[in-house]
C-alpha cells in the first residue's frame, strides 16, 4: 500500500510540473481559439534560449548571473510569443478553423526544423534551477524539484484564474475568447488580447520547461508529457517500457468519448 501511495504521490507531483505546460496551451486558447499544436516545439526553443543564456554563455566567456540568465530567457520568450501571434497567427484572424489547424501543423515542422538548424539535434546539459534532492513526508518520499514545481504550478494556475476572472485586462481576453466580434463590439482589441495571450503562453512553457528539466538534459523529445507514473511502475516491468506510452493516450481518449465536454465543464447546446 505505501508502495502504491508512492506512487500515487510521484504521479501527482509529475502531472502538475506537466500542468505548467497544459496551462500554456489553455492561456492561448482562452482567447484565440487556437489549439497550438506546435506548443510542445515551443517548449523546447524556450528551454534551449535559457541553456543560451546561462551555460551557454559561460562557455563563450560570457559571464551572466543565473537570475539575468532567466530575466532575459523570459524577455525573448516573450519576443518570441509575439512574433508567432504577429507572423503566423495574426493574419488568420476569422479564417476557417481548419486553416488555422493546418496552420499549426505547419508551424511544428517549420519550429521543428529551426530548432535543429540553430542548436543541432544534440543532448545539452540543462542548469540546474532548483534544489536537487529529496526529502521525506512521513514514510514517503518527495523530490524537492517536483515539489517546488507542484507549488509553482498551483500558485501560477490560481494567479491566472484571478487575472481572468478578477483584472479587466483578463475579462477582455475572456471577451475575446467567447466571440471575436462581440469583443470588437465592445471596444476590446482583438489583436492586442492574442498578442497578450500568445505573450502568456509561451512564457507559461518555458517556466514549465525550466521545472522540468532542472538539473537534467534538454534534448528535441523534451515535449512528451504524459501521466506515466502508474503505468510505469506497475505495468512497463511486464511490457518492456510500453505502457506508459499507450496508456496515457488510452485514457485521455476514453474521456473523449465518455466526457467530451471535460470532467468539470458544462454541456453546451449550439443552434445553427
Amino acid at each position: 500500500m505505501i508502495k502504491f501511495l508512492q506512487v500515487v504521490i510521484d504521479g501527482a507531483l509529475v502531472g502538475l510540473v506537466y500542468g505548467l505546460v497544459a496551462v500554456s496551451f489553455v492561456v492561448i486558447y482562452r482567447a484565440s481559439k487556437i489549439v497550438n499544436l506546435a506548443q510542445g516545439e515551443v517548449v523546447v526553443i524556450g528551454a534551449l534560449l535559457l541553456v543560451t543564456f546561462t551555460l551557454g554563455a559561460s562557455k563563450n566567456g560570457v559571464q551572466i548571473p543565473l537570475v539575468g540568465g532567466v530575466a532575459l530567457t523570459l524577455i525573448a520568450c516573450a519576443i518570441f510569443g509575439l512574433v508567432l501571434e504577429r507572423l503566423v497567427f495574426r493574419p488568420l484572424i476569422g479564417q476557417p478553423p481548419f486553416a488555422i489547424f493546418m496552420a499549426t501543423i505547419a508551424l511544428l515542422v517549420l519550429l521543428r526544423g529551426l530548432t535543429q538548424l540553430v542548436w543541432t539535434a544534440e543532448t545539452r546539459p540543462f542548469p540546474q534551477l532548483l534544489p536537487a534532492g529529496a526529502l521525506y513526508i512521513g514514510p514517503f518520499l518527495v523530490s524537492t524539484r517536483l515539489l517546488i514545481g507542484g507549488i509553482v504550478t498551483l500558485t501560477l494556475a490560481t494567479g491566472l484564474h484571478l487575472f481572468f476572472t478578477r483584472s479587466r485586462r483578463g475579462l477582455r481576453l475572456a471577451a475575446v475568447a467567447e466571440d471575436h466580434n462581440t469583443a470588437l463590439s465592445l471596444g476590446v482589441s482583438v489583436r492586442s488580447a492574442i498578442a497578450v495571450a500568445w505573450i502568456l503562453g509561451t512564457v507559461v512553457a518555458t517556466c514549465g520547461a525550466a521545472v522540468l528539466l532542472s538539473g537534467r538534459v534538454v534534448s528535441l523529445d523534451v515535449a512528451s508529457i504524459g501521466f506515466k507514473a502508474l503505468a510505469m511502475s506497475y505495468l512497463d516491468p511486464y511490457t518492456g517500457g510500453v505502457a506508459s506510452n499507450v496508456l496515457p493516450f488510452a485514457v485521455m481518449i476514453g474521456v473523449l468519448l465518455v466526457r467530451p465536454e471535460g470532467l468539470f465543464g458544462w454541456r453546451k447546446i449550439e443552434r445553427l
